[in-house]
């Protein structure tokens, strides 16, 4: 069993023992400190309400997780807009529309149907800075709990935000509805069986896109590992080929990520769902001062070139959705997001969407008249590796990053996360980070092919190990 409490929520698995995992009574504690809290952040006369939107993914668990949150926010005196079922972006829009006070998210995103999560926004729909997610888990300790009375119990509706927030996209600019529907595109979708199963159909029926499902049945069991990795994708893959669709879409249990197969039944990259819809959103603001993108340490330096490309700037942040859209705030970024499909365009709010990530990459597929394969050929080639190092002793994390900026000093070394080592000259870059919740260091490195990839991470584990001896 498993709880890990965060600045953006507290996620674990379902069952066991309160404390060390996600049991109803650390459900009940986080949801009364998130109402102490939202109150001292936002305080309002005597009598006014407050009011706050909870949604939920299909996951299997997600009902009782409702329950509790939604009779947790009661018993606090505040008002629940239910939106049932619904993508975490689309809750995201709901505080927008409704105005409310703040929302509950109730989703593990891509973890496995055991897990499940509280993952808490502002009133702008955006998740918690650090100091307030802080603030929270010190209040939830205290365990000092003072509920409403009888005559001030807060009351419930329920609305379904679905078509809202497709509006709202098909409203942007940068969609062209009428574009799409003349290409006459056919996408293979696999929505692991969660909300996606919902929302991506109506999108691409909207859209005039003609929609091949696979387990888009919202029941919260997942058919395969809900990650969007091309491990996790060979059905998607083989339902494109089969189907002679244009393109396969994968999202994510929640609907924040969004991962792209080629009509070949390759994978696109998800590092590079980013990279398109930047590219075609850049392209739209061709030579216009002070273009801005942003994403973090570790996703793809093909966003960098893409953005030069255009003669913008190109700003990193630190790990973490509420990291990427403060610097894209502080950068003025007019598109962003993170390496794992998360696309953040600010037109619309500042979350990750899959909803907005499909219909602008569909927009730019249209206008260039190609194939999917051939449009991700138009972009620099990269490639990614994945590593890690195990540790027996927490302190040495520390020790390994400090060596690592002393021994790569003449490189370009950016330390706002971890430790991620430039080498401009061969245009590769590695990226060491510490887990939040477990004595590993993420090792992250990037070339032009695989093999310099790998090769890069190997040399820094070997002096990651010779550290670690001494």
């Amino acid at each position: 069993m498993t709880l890990i409490k965060s600045i953006s929520g507290i996620r674990g698995t379902i069952g066991g023992t309160p404390g060390e995992a996600l049991t109803p009574i650390d459900i009940v504690k986080f949801t009364y400190a998130y109402c102490v809290k939202l109150r001292e952040r936002r305080p309002k006369p005597s009598g006014e309400r407050y009011r706050v939107v909870v949604g939920k993914d299909a996951r299997i668990s997600g009902e009782m997780v409702e329950q509790l949150v939604c009779g947790s926010l009661i018993a606090c005196g505040v008002d629940v807009i239910k939106a049932g079922y619904a993508s975490t972006p689309t809750t995201e829009m709901a505080v927008i529309f409704e105005k409310a006070d703040g929302g509950i998210i109730l989703t593990a995103s891509h973890n496995p149907k055991q897990w499940n999560a509280l993952k808490l926004l502002n009133e702008k729909g955006e998740f918690l800075n650090a100091a307030e997610g802080a603030a929270i888990l010190e209040c939830a300790e205290q365990e000092d709990f003072d509920f409403a009375d009888v005559d001030s119990l807060g009351t419930v509706i329920e609305k379904d935000f679905t078509d809202a927030h497709i509006d709202a996209v098909l409203a942007l600019e940068a969609v062209d509805v009428e574009a799409v529907k003349k290409a006459g595109f056919k996408v293979a979708l696999d929505a692991v069986n969660s909300v996606g199963g919902i929302i991506m159909p109506k999108l691409f029926e909207r859209l005039g896109v003609e929609c091949v499902k696979v387990n888009c049945e919202p029941t919260g069991h997942f058919a395969h590992n809900p990650e969007p990795l091309p491990a996790n994708l060979v059905e998607l893959c083989e339902t494109v080929v089969k189907e002679k669709a244009d393109l396969g879409v994968s999202v994510d249990p929640d609907v924040d990520r969004l991962a792209l197969i080629c009509e070949n039944g390759q994978p696109f990259g998800e590092e590079y769902t980013l990279v398109s819809v930047a590219d075609y959103i850049l392209s739209r603001e061709k030579g216009k001062k002070d273009l801005a993108t942003s994403s973090n340490l570790s996703s793809s330096r093909a966003l960098r070139d893409v953005t030069e490309s255009y003669g913008g700037k190109y700003y990193a942040a630190a790990v973490g959705e509420v990291n990427v859209t403060t610097k894209m705030k502080e950068c003025g970024a007019i598109i962003g997001g993170e390496g794992n499909g998360g696309v953040i365009y600010p037109a619309i709010h500042y979350g990750r969407d899959a909803i907005v990530g499909a219909a602008l990459f569909l927009t730019n597929l249209a206008y260039k008249k190609m194939k999917v394969s051939e449009l991700q050929k138009t972009y620099p080639q990269y490639y990614i590796t994945k590593n890690r190092i195990d540790l027996s002793d927490k302190s040495l994390i520390d020790k390994i990053l400090s060596e690592m900026k002393k021994i790569y000093a003449s490189e370009d070394i950016n330390d706002i996360d971890g430790v991620k080592i430039s080498f401009e000259s061969r245009k590769e870059w590695v990226h060491l980070r510490k887990s939040n919740t477990e004595p590993i260091i993420r090792i992250y490195a990037e070339s032009a092919t695989r093999e310099s990839a790998e090769k890069l991470a190997s040399e820094i584990k070997a002096i990651a190990e010779k550290i670690i001896k001494g």
